[in-house]
């Protein structure tokens, strides 16, 4: 049923920009201990220079990228970069010994955001009324 489509990309958007945005709010909000702390988790894919930095830019990809996820603001370009951050937890997760069981929601959430990247933002987002 192709005609339900663009409101299944709709739901799929607003659920994950709805979690990603609660999600991380409190990293954003939670200043510079926790952007260092949130930051060394680049340290794992080697780059341990600048963690406050690394970690300020995870806390808004997740907070304001969740928001623009649920517009269809700038879908694709949020997807990667929610893509590579939850690629870069996955990793860190897996690195520190939690397994595939403490990383399975990273990754689950590093294929989703692949796929959104390829599927787009649909028939009901900004981004195609700015097309």
């Amino acid at each position: 049923m192709e005609r339900f489509t663009d409101f299944g990309i709709l739901l799929l958007r607003v659920g994950l920009g709805i979690m990603m945005a609660w999600h991380g709010f409190p990293k954003f909000t939670g200043g510079v201990a926790a952007w260092t702390e949130i930051g060394g988790a680049m340290s794992f894919v080697g780059v341990t220079i600048y963690p406050v930095f690394w970690g300020f830019c995870a806390a808004v990809i997740e907070f304001f990228g969740g928001i623009a996820l649920v517009f269809g603001l700038f879908t694709r370009l949020v997807s990667l970069l929610l893509c590579l951050t939850m690629a870069v937890a996955a990793t860190m997760h897996l690195s520190i010994g939690d397994g595939l069981q403490g990383a399975s929601h990273a990754i689950e959430l590093t294929i989703v955001f692949l796929a959104v990247i390829f599927i787009g933002p649909g028939r009901f987002s900004v981004d195609r009324r700015l097309t």
